[in-house]
């Protein structure tokens, strides 16, 4: 690979036109977590209309005791992002070298640690969040052998948040392209053919998963930048390993927070028995399609603040949070519309019930209504990130998200019980969240005025805001 050919894949963030490299950096970022959504997606298509509602609530009741598993450790992902976005906008390249094999290293090993207790504790876990008992034996096979395939996973994720630090978001949407149609030729060929079930899907899921990380770190094998990777130089570089820590340990938890009242949610949905859990899947999934549009633009918000921090441009700070703010309102509140007008043809796709269908109908018609003030909240916490702050947006959304869903859960839910009362929690502690984030970013502004008003131009060194 030549120098001209990968400078062609790169964004500088601290120069040029905001909204065209804002939109150049997001849509491959959005095409791409479409693509990965579709694996999950792909799993609960085949395995609902080709195996049944059983399979479809075994493969879907997974998904928040998964993701409040995984969260912390792609947590550290962000930081790796951050440090890497900071060090380039800086020219700092021996600190950009470090921070790519810190993150490596960290990636495998954290995957590691993920596969073991992913694949011991499947099943009491899943008991715990009283997963119907004509469903648990499918979740947890399901999970014990998605997990195995954690460290790859973790590979991918890592990898692709230093590509997107540098600004490339193109290629790895070529990479889950490839992995993407894997996925699904192998979901059909394994329950299909093979007649595996809920564990066919789980092997597609990791074999396309191995392809997509193979091809992430060879194209940082190749890289012709200080991002470029040695096997020779992998290991764990102690000031960059805090650095991506003091970031990425509270974005985590964060993330972890979230998963939480996810997982209370989920439990209180599993009481209402197989077709609510099925009908809840199909809905889930698809929203998902929505809020990986929105996580894209926190992504995209993360990244160009980074940058612009490390090279001084605080100007180009706010006017990036502007424009992630207006973006993400026109793709969220357009999906959202989407959604609402074409619920139950959508819902229609994963599952046959009429029942099931009826579910998936309320969740969406709930969620949806004001979905786009959670992608609102996302680019807030981006920009914040960007900047330095960690620690306060964690406590924040433990507030405004956790503390409050879980309040609702037992005391309003309790007394009003029904799935309407429990989907309300989400746009209710989105609402109150954004307030808080915009309250910690209204006094970082104050606290840097002269400096955005100056348009700074001395890089900065990376330091803690919390």
């Amino acid at each position: 690979m030549n120098a001209r050919s990968s400078k062609n894949y790169n964004i500088d963030m601290s120069t040029g036109s905001l909204p065209k490299k804002m939109l150049l950096f997001a849509l491959p970022l959005i095409f791409s977590s479409i693509l990965q959504l579709l694996f999950n997606a792909a799993d609960l298509i085949v395995v609902g209309r080709c195996v049944g509602d059983e399979a479809l609530a075994a493969v879907g009741s997974t998904g928040a005791l998964i993701n409040l598993l995984t969260n912390l450790f792609l947590g550290l992902s962000v930081g790796a992002n951050v440090l890497v976005a900071r060090y380039t906008g800086a020219n700092r390249e021996k600190d950009v070298e470090e921070t790519v094999h810190t993150a490596i290293l960290v990636s495998i090993v954290s995957g590691a640690l993920l596969a073991a207790v992913g694949f011991t504790y499947a099943r009491p876990l899943l008991a715990l969040m009283d997963t119907p008992a004509d469903v648990i034996g499918g979740a947890a096979h399901y999970m014990r052998i998605y997990f195995l395939g954690m460290p790859i996973m973790m590979l991918y994720n890592f990898g692709s948040a230093i590509l997107r630090a540098i600004g490339d978001t193109r290629r790895p949407l070529a990479y889950l392209a490839i992995a993407g149609a894997v996925n699904v030729g192998l979901n059909l060929c394994f329950v299909l053919i093979f007649g595996m079930g809920v564990e066919g899907v789980a092997y597609a899921t990791v074999i396309s998963q191995l392809i997509s990380a193979i091809l992430v770190v060879n194209n940082l094998a190749h890289q012709d930048n200080a991002c470029r990777f040695h096997f020779s130089k992998l290991r764990i570089h102690a000031k960059k390993l805090a650095g991506i820590a003091r970031i990425g340990l509270p974005a985590g938890l964060q993330g972890c927070i979230f998963s939480i009242s996810n997982v209370l949610i989920q439990s209180s949905i599993n009481s209402f028995g197989k077709l609510a859990v099925s009908g809840n899947s199909a809905g889930v999934n698809i929203e998902g399609f929505i809020y990986v549009s929105m996580n894209a633009w926190h992504h995209t918000t993360l990244s160009f603040v980074g940058q612009n921090y490390g090279a001084g441009r605080f100007d180009r700070i706010r006017k990036s949070l502007r424009w992630g703010l207006l973006f993400v309102f026109l793709f969220g509140f357009g999906l959202d519309a989407i959604a609402l007008l074409l619920k139950p043809h959508l819902i229609g796709i994963y599952t046959k019930d009429p029942e099931a269908i009826a579910y998936g109908c309320a969740r969406i018609g709930v969620i949806c209504l004001m979905y786009f003030t959670c992608g609102i909240m996302d680019v807030i916490v981006g920009a914040l990130r960007g900047i330095g702050f960690s620690l306060l947006p964690t406590l924040t959304s433990l507030l405004g998200v956790c503390g409050f869903r879980i309040t609702w859960i037992y005391t309003y839910f309790r007394s009003h019980r029904s799935l309407k009362v429990l989907y309300a929690s989400y746009p209710i502690s989105w609402c109150i969240t954004i307030v808080l984030h915009g309250i910690v970013y209204l006094a970082w502004l104050y606290n840097n005025r002269a400096k955005c008003a100056a348009n700074a131009t001395e890089p900065v060194t990376p330091a803690s805001s919390d």
